[in-house]
């Protein structure tokens, strides 16, 4: 045991020296708004552009990636601790080559870990650093005490909205307290507006309003039209970027990974995830 561990020490010494993956949360200020089904459309349009990418399902307990695609995990993240698995047994790999771990449904263990738990899960983290070129937390729907720390961690976060006047408001409250304790990168996508006009309108007012109220530079990443497909795919239980790639919003999304991946190689530093999430943690 003493030797397994001091390998595994020098290995992932050495893995400081390599690129790290991007970390991205996904976040919404309350559910209904299309959030997950953003997550796993964009991250199969990352994967479709050549990039390893890693769909985390944080939604612990009401997780749903899996169910999107018509598939049925053979683990998720509750039986990392349960099982004793390594985090690679419990990764699966679906469509584009998309890797993702599932949430699973009826448990939250992975957010009240005792040291020992806690521990291994950030050395698991650790080994997926510089696999993936990019890694997707799809979070539950607004903000608790506990995911607030995994939220504060990341590179950057993608908040999903609608132009619904409640949508609008709870994702502001969302930024407003993710603000308030750290200054993290947010990019904004508008969902379900029901023609460009309108979803320009609504992001240029969300971008205004956390600039004067809360100094936040949020970065207007896209906007997806209302669009029946999307509900057709999820009957169907396919991404709807796979569903119908010609579908308008199949096209938005495909245009916001390849614009998000044209300016995203601006950022070279992703190495402080792992070291915040750890501090973050162990204050808690």
């Amino acid at each position: 045991m003493v030797d397994q561990a001091a390998k595994l020490r020098e290995r992932l010494k050495g893995m400081h020296q390599l690129p790290q993956a991007k970390t991205i949360a996904v976040v919404s200020g309350k559910g209904g708004v299309g959030k997950s089904n953003f997550a796993l459309n964009f991250s199969l349009s990352l994967a479709d552009r050549g990039k390893k990418v890693l769909l985390f399902d944080l939604d612990v307990g009401m997780g749903n990636i899996d169910i999107l695609l018509g598939k049925n995990a053979k683990y998720s993240i509750f039986n990392l601790f349960e099982n004793k698995l390594s985090i690679y047994d419990i990764i699966e790999i679906g469509p584009n080559s998309l890797y993702y771990i599932a949430g699973g449904s009826g448990h939250n263990h992975i957010f009240y870990l005792d040291q020992d738990k806690l521990t291994y899960f950030l050395e698991q983290l650790e080994l997926l650093m510089t696999e993936y070129d990019y890694i997707l937390f799809d979070m539950g729907a607004g903000i608790t005490r506990e995911t607030i720390h995994y939220i504060l961690a990341v590179d950057e976060c993608m908040l999903v909205t609608t132009p619904e006047p409640t949508a609008l408001t709870d994702a502001y409250s969302m930024m407003k307290q993710v603000v308030h304790q750290q200054r993290v990168p947010f990019y904004l996508i508008m969902n379900r507006a029901t023609n460009q006009k309108q979803g320009m309108e609504m992001m240029n007012r969300m971008t205004n309003v956390a600039k004067r109220f809360l100094q936040q530079d949020v970065h207007p990443l896209g906007i997806i039209p209302d669009d029946s497909s999307v509900t057709n795919a999820v009957i169907a239980q396919q991404p709807f970027v796979l569903h119908n790639r010609q579908s308008k919003a199949s096209r938005a999304v495909q245009s916001i990974a390849g614009q998000y991946v044209g300016e995203s190689v601006k950022n070279q530093d992703n190495r402080g995830f792992l070291n915040k999430l750890k501090r973050l943690l162990t204050e808690r």
